[in-house]
């Protein structure tokens, strides 16, 4: 009893030590930001942030489509995948820490023993069963460390799966918003080459009775033959966008259901307050980073716990008989304990070291990059929506205009005040602008996705949903 006690006592004086942790403590990295954006400067916060922030947008089929994507989508279910990977290393790292229990059995039978020793040819049988417990201990904390890593890993996987899944709806929407805007265009080249018809025909009809010159007529024509060009373009785009859509949808190419036409989608709310710079850190990619620079921290630890004397345990309680039958007598026991160590290996383990803790310096500028481009992002989305804002307002002043000069230009051509020239050019100007109009309503529709995407705070957690719409206990 006393020789186990003795045992007991070294196992626990082992473990106790083992609480020696070698490598650096992971501190966050301070980076120098800005308490405000330069185009959005304000600081009071508004539950608004917290919305899913594609319903601002008001279209059940784009939230249909939405769904759709984030269940269906072959790079979110690929990320999801990653993280289970990444779950079950955590969990393959933290085994190592504790000891590992087996068995083993072996039956040996022969005389060789009683020949060399005696020169007799006695044959002997040994039958022997045990289970048995190796155990490293983790003195300096190499096994802690890989852990810690995996976890790290772990969470990184996660905020890239929020990544993805932000990136994957910030493109559905967008795509959706190209396919209306290339539906608004094929309609006005189609109105445009019905207006333009019915001028060539007028146009033909004078001509024929010597009212007007046949270069009217071959101008008419051309004009005619300009938006019918464009139809098929057109009809070509609203198919591709169909496809690149029904891909993101994790379907095969075909048709996408629509919901309002481009004209009849709402301006998104103005950006809610609240927008400070404090809400970068909830961006899935800073988190990212960060994360790994927190795993390849702790590969440091692990690193160096290499370069020390590893600690071993072993144990063994079975028993061994001569015969296929065991008894109390027959019963066996061992425990041992090894040091095992390095002297010199012409600096491998300290260069493993050395490229640890470079790995971290290049971990760090990666993070320090994120944040910076982040920052650039954020600025750059404030600004389209301001200025796409202004823009549109000046295209929709200028379609009116152009309307209007296209009907007063056929009116001058008619009672033979002008050329047709004048006409030509009054239509032209009607068409480009319209089609102007379409393109800058869906990019200030776009940037209005391109910048809840930036923010980072388009996709929340269901603990943070919740936790949103809980009011405080002083409310």
């Amino acid at each position: 009893m006393k020789k186990y006690s003795i045992h007991l006592m070294v196992i626990l004086f082992v473990t106790i030590l083992s609480g020696c942790m070698v490598g650096p403590k992971y501190q966050k990295p301070v980076v120098q930001t800005p308490g405000h954006f330069t185009y959005y400067d304000t600081t009071r916060q508004d539950s608004a942030l917290n919305l899913e922030w594609w319903a601002l947008f008001q279209d059940p089929q784009l939230e249909e489509l939405i769904r759709t994507a984030l269940a269906e989508n072959r790079d979110v279910r690929l990320a999801a995948a990653r993280i289970e990977e990444a779950r079950a290393a955590v969990g393959y790292n933290r085994a190592d820490m504790w000891p590992a229990i087996g068995y083993e059995a072996n039956i040996q039978g022969g005389n060789l023993n009683t020949v060399l020793n005696s020169g007799k040819t006695t044959n002997h049988n040994t039958y022997y069963a045990a289970p048995f417990l190796s155990w490293e201990i983790d003195f300096w904390g190499k096994y802690r460390s890989a852990t810690e890593a995996a976890r790290a890993n772990l969470l990184a996987t996660e905020y890239g799966y929020r990544s993805v899944m932000i990136s994957l709806i910030a493109a559905v929407t967008s795509t959706y918003y190209q396919l209306l805007d290339f539906d608004n265009q094929l309609a006005i080249s189609r109105q445009t080459l019905e207006s333009r018809k019915e001028s060539t025909w007028i146009v033909r009809e004078r001509f024929i009775k010597g009212i007007v010159p046949e270069i009217d007529m071959n101008q008419a024509e051309i004009q005619e033959n300009i938006a019918a060009a464009y139809i098929p373009q057109y009809e070509r785009a609203v198919s591709q966008t169909e496809h690149a859509l029904s891909v993101l949808l994790g379907k095969m190419p075909g048709s996408i259901v629509r919901g309002p036409d481009l004209n009849s989608q709402p301006i998104p709310p103005d950006i809610p307050p609240g927008i400070t710079s404090e809400l970068l850190t909830r961006r899935p990619d800073i988190l990212y980073s960060e994360q790994a620079l927190v795993a390849q921290n702790a590969y440091i630890g692990v690193a160096q716990a290499v370069r020390l004397p590893s600690f071993n345990l072993t144990g063994l309680f079975g028993a061994a008989s001569p015969e296929l039958t065991f008894s109390a007598a027959s019963a066996a026991w061992s425990v041992s304990g090894g040091i095992l160590g390095p002297i010199f290996n012409f600096n491998k383990n300290k260069r493993r070291v050395e490229i640890e803790r470079q790995r971290y310096q290049e971990a760090l500028m990666d993070y320090e990059q994120t944040v910076l481009e982040a920052f650039r992002e954020v600025e750059d989305g404030l600004i389209r929506v301001s200025t796409y804002r202004t823009e549109l307002e000046a295209v929709k002043r200028q379609r009116v205009a152009a309307q209007n000069a296209a009907v007063l230009s056929r009116s001058r051509y008619d009672g033979g005040v002008t050329s047709y020239l004048e006409v030509l050019d009054s239509e032209r100007t009607l068409f480009n602008t319209e089609l102007n109009a379409s393109l800058t309503l869906r990019e200030l529709l776009s940037s209005y996705v391109n910048l809840y995407k930036v923010l980072g705070g388009g996709w929340i957690s269901k603990e943070e949903k919740a936790a949103a719409a809980t009011p405080p206990p002083n409310e």
